[in-house]
């Protein structure tokens, strides 16, 4: 138990003295998350949008594509991109092997299926008077959607919140894609991977407790958002 006692001391020194290299592998990984959570809700939420509040040919069978990417193996998203992106596929061109870029693209694809799915079933939640309701206020097209979309904003919140803890715990994607590099695309997860393997259990622990405190604030929010949206 001495070693596990003193990895606890010897963390907080690294997190408290500003060690470079720990704190490099923190700002890769908000980088990262922030820029995939940016681009998946982009997409997602208007995508979620169309596919909570419209009747189509086909809805069933997109809304079941959606929910079974939920289950995406980071591993497999990571193999999938990293085949468009390494230098002899078809985006090789663009230098997004082993970039920040190349991770939040890769993990973009991993959690938009959230943003969609989560965006869809706050649409579809909503009180089916809404729309008769604002129809004889005398909205029309856009102002009946967006208004919906104001009425289901914890909702979406909620969506996105949930894709950002997904993001910032993945392991596979960031190590494939990123390739781990030191001081450029080494994030919190892959850290802790290669920093505990080599025996450095401190660092591990440092960056355990950091990690530990994210999704400490993503739990929060949810909890509040739930209530909110009670």
């Amino acid at each position: 138990m001495d070693f596990i006692t003193e990895g606890f001391f010897q963390a907080f020194q690294l997190l408290l003295s500003g060690n470079e290299e720990t704190y490099s592998a923190i700002f890769a990984t908000v980088k990262v998350s922030s820029l995939s959570i940016a681009l998946s809700l982009l997409i997602g939420i208007p995508l979620g949008f169309l596919l909570g509040y419209f009747e189509f040919s086909g809805k069933r069978q997109l809304r079941a594509i959606s929910d079974t990417l939920l289950a995406l193996p980071t591993v497999v998203v990571g193999l999938f991109v990293y085949a468009f992106i390494t230098y002899r596929g078809p985006l090789g061109d663009l230098g997004l092997l082993y970039t920040i870029t190349g991770i939040a693209i890769a993990q973009t694809v991993l959690v938009v299926p959230i943003v969609i799915s989560l965006t869809a079933t706050a649409i579809e939640s909503l009180d089916r008077r809404l729309k008769p309701t604002l129809i004889a206020l005398g909205a029309q097209g856009r102002q009946i959607a967006f208004t919906s979309l104001v009425e289901a904003r914890f909702a979406v919140l909620i969506a996105a919140i949930t894709a950002y803890g997904r993001a910032i715990s993945e392991v596979g994607i960031s190590m494939i894609i990123g390739g781990n590099i030191k001081w450029h695309t080494r994030t919190i997860t892959t850290a802790i991977t290669l920093e505990t393997g080599k025996g450095e259990f401190s660092m591990g622990i440092a960056l355990g407790i950091v990690l530990l405190a994210f999704a400490f604030i993503v739990n929060y929010s949810l909890a509040f958002l739930r209530k909110r949206s009670a």
